[in-house]
C-alpha cells in the first residue's frame, strides 16, 4: 500500500524505523523485535541505507524479507551519494518487480572516512534530483524525504535549508519525515516555517528515546546539531544506572509524543534501535494500542 495513501485516511499515523543487522544473532534479535511490535499495526516500518550505500545489500536483503514474512507496508531508504543513475534504476526495478512501492529518497552521507561525496559523472547531486528521477521513470512510488527541525548539519543557513526542502517536495515528494529532536518546540516551528514556504504535505515527526548514557553521547555524534535540553540532561544525570536512564527516555519521549498527537501531528515514526521495548512502553503509557484507533 502507498504510504501516502495510509497518511490520507489517518488523522495520524505510527510508524516504525529499523536497520539492517550485520550478523546472524543480529536478524533473529531484528525479527523478535518486529514479532513483537506488529501487534500494534504500524502504517508502515522504513529501513535504512548505510553511508554511500555501505548497507546497499543488507538493506534489500531487510526490506524483501519484511515484504514477504509480514504484511507490513515497507518503505526503503535510497540515497544516491555514490550511484550512478544505471544503478538507481536498476534497484528502482528491481523494488517495483517485487511490490516495494514506498522509497524514502536521500542525498544520504559519504562513506567513512569522506569528508565529503563525489558526484558521479552520470550520478544526482541532491536529493531533489532523486526525487524527480523516480516521479518521471517510476511514477507508480511514493516517494519521501527528510526534514530536520534543528536544522541540517551540513545547511548553516536556515532560510536556504528550507528551499531546499521545498525544492524536493516540488519535485515530487509525497510527505517528510524527520530526524530525531527533543524539544517540540523545534518541531512545531519547522512546521510553521514549511507553512509559510508553501510547503503542504503531511510531516512525520521522528522520536527516539535515550536508553543509555553511552546512547546518549554516541546520539551526540552521530546527530551532529541535536540539543538536548537541560531538564532531559539533568535527569539523565540523576539517574543511578543505565536501567533508570532508559526509563529517563522513555518517559520523556512520551510526553513528546503526547503532546505532538495533542497538536495534531501527521504521524510519528519510532527510531527504534532494532529493539521493540521502548516503543511498546510508550504505547502503554499512551493507552494507545495502533494506529487503527486514530483513524479519520
Amino acid at each position: 500500500m502507498l504510504v501516502r495513501d495510509i497518511l490520507a485516511n489517518n488523522r495520524i499515523s505510527f510508524s516504525f524505523e529499523f536497520f539492517p543487522p550485520k550478523d546472524e544473532l543480529g536478524w533473529e534479535r531484528l525479527f523478535q523485535s518486529i514479532r513483537e511490535l506488529m501487534p500494534l499495526k504500524p502504517a508502515f516500518v522504513s529501513v535504512t541505507y548505510g553511508a554511500g550505500g555501505s548497507t546497499r545489500d543488507r538493506t534489500h536483503q531487510l526490506v524483501m524479507r519484511i515484504k514477504q514474512e509480514t504484511d507490513l507496508t515497507v518503505v526503503s531508504h535510497l540515497t544516491c551519494v555514490g550511484s550512478t543513475r544505471s544503478e538507481i534504476r536498476d534497484i528502482l526495478s528491481r523494488y517495483a518487480e517485487n511490490g516495494i512501492e514506498n522509497i524514502l529518497a536521500l542525498r544520504g552521507d559519504p562513506p567513512k572516512g569522506q569528508c565529503d561525496s563525489v558526484e558521479p559523472a552520470d550520478g544526482f547531486g541532491y536529493a531533489a534530483d532523486l526525487v524527480a528521477f523516480i516521479k518521471k521513470n517510476f511514477p507508480q512510488m511514493c516517494v519521501s524525504v527528510a526534514g530536520f527541525p534543528e536544522g541540517h548539519p551540513q545547511m548553516p543557513n536556515r532560510l536556504k535549508e528550507i528551499d531546499y526542502l521545498k525544492a524536493k517536495v516540488d519535485a515530487g515528494a509525497d510527505y517528510i519525515v524527520t530526524q530525531l529532536f527533543f524539544d517540540n518546540r523545534d518541531f512545531y516551528d519547522f512546521r510553521e516555517r514549511c507553512e509559510y514556504a508553501g510547503i503542504k504535505v503531511p510531516i512525520i515527526a521522528g522520536i527516539m528515546p535515550i536508553s543509555t548514557r553511552q546512547g546518549l553521547a554516541r546520539m551526540a555524534e552521530l546527530a551532529a546539531g541535536s540539543r538536548f535540553p537541560a531538564r532531559l540532561l539533568r535527569a539523565v544525570d540523576r539517574a543511578a544506572s543505565d536501567e533508570h536512564v532508559e526509563k529517563v527516555g522513555i518517559h520523556w519521549a512520551t510526553e513528546q509524543v503526547r503532546d505532538l498527537i495533542d497538536n495534531e501531528v501527521s504521524g510519528i515514526h519510532f527510531y527504534t534501535l532494532n529493539n521493540s521495548k521502548a516503543t511498546l512502553k510508550i504505547y502503554e503509557a499512551l493507552g494507545v494500542e495502533d494506529s487503527v484507533q486514530l483513524s479519520a
